[in-house]
């Protein structure tokens, strides 16, 4: 996995990208290497499942009757 492809699947900059990995400052993900290690790739996966989760909470929390 490239830097840019993680950086898309997590939201599209990096500062989303660094939010999305629990970084403080986004400056931690111009210090990735490209192409990502496994350990940093299999980290931004888990991260990209979690933002998918938490859109479909979201969503499903949003259509209910108040």
């Amino acid at each position: 996995m490239t830097k840019d492809e993680a950086i898309k699947m997590l939201g599209g900059t990096p500062k989303l990208a660094a939010q999305a990995m629990g970084y403080k400052v986004q400056q931690t993900i111009y210090t990735w290497s490209d192409p990502l290690p496994t350990s940093i790739a299999d980290k931004v996966r888990g991260a990209a499942l979690r933002l998918k989760e938490s859109k479909k909470a979201k969503k499903t929390t949003a259509a209910l009757p108040e």
